[in-house]
């Protein structure tokens, strides 16, 4: 049977050098089901190394996490990825990591902490995770589909780190599975619309990078699970699933 699903699938945690050091896994689910939501993604920056602290948490207190990553592209555009499957997310991870160059700079960017299901700090990020890839938007897109994720381009209305900020246009032929609009965008609609959809699926999602940012924006979606193969049923319109609504 189909059912509503409320959905915050770009959150991020304290792995990322701009999320505040108080996103940690027990704090952001609380924060989640405070908010009413049956599902969060982990997006990090470049890095998935926290999502699986926070899907124990998330068993623990019965909301559903998605694992995945915000990658930045080498035309700096962050595209969001997300899998079902743990072992996929890694093999990006490992993509990921072989075109990331540089080391963080902590006292320009902040720490980058990694930690366990009780909040606890096991060890620093290292890596320059607020950096650029060596890959093409459509490289990353191309591997997220071959390790069977969904590829959606993250706040393309935001004028930096965007596809149509950074490019101007959704190249023709990019296989994206939608497009997510920022809660910024999103404040100032009553609708959602976007003239550069290019017939691409619209999604909104928080983009939090602070506890109470968690849920600011969200989309409601009609799935008979939640699973990345039926969100992508829903963007696409197949088989009853479907974007119900966006708040």
């Amino acid at each position: 049977m189909l059912k509503k699903i409320k959905a915050d699938l770009h959150i991020h945690t304290c792995l990322s050098p701009c999320g505040d050091m108080n996103m940690t896994p027990a704090m952001i689910v609380e924060k989640a089901r405070s908010k009413g939501l049956d599902v969060i993604g982990i997006c990090d920056h470049n890095s998935s190394e926290n999502v699986i602290a926070v899907k124990k948490v998330g068993e623990k207190r019965e909301l559903k996490v998605l694992g995945g990553m915000e990658v930045t592209s080498k035309e700096e555009v962050h595209i969001l990825a997300l899998f079902d499957d743990d072992k996929d997310l890694s093999k990006l991870q490992k993509i990921v990591y072989e075109n990331l160059k540089g080391v963080n700079d902590e006292k320009l960017f902040g720490y980058q902490l990694i930690v366990d299901e009780q909040d606890e700090i096991i060890d620093l990020n290292k890596k320059l995770l607020i950096g650029a890839t060596d890959m093409t938007v459509e490289e990353i897109v191309e591997h997220i589909h071959s390790l069977n994720g969904l590829a959606i381009a993250s706040h393309v209305d935001r004028e930096r780190f965007s596809l149509i900020g950074q490019l101007g246009f959704v190249p023709e032929g990019l296989d994206l599975d939608g497009l997510e609009l920022s809660p910024r965008y999103m404040s100032g609609k009553k609708s959602l619309e976007f003239p550069m959809a290019s017939g691409f699926s619209l999604v909104t999602f928080s983009d939090a990078h602070y506890l109470d940012d968690i849920g600011k924006t969200s989309t409601t979606f009609l799935l008979d699970d939640i699973t990345v193969s039926e969100l992508e049923k829903a963007l696409k319109s197949k088989d009853g699933r479907s974007i119900l609504t966006y708040s």
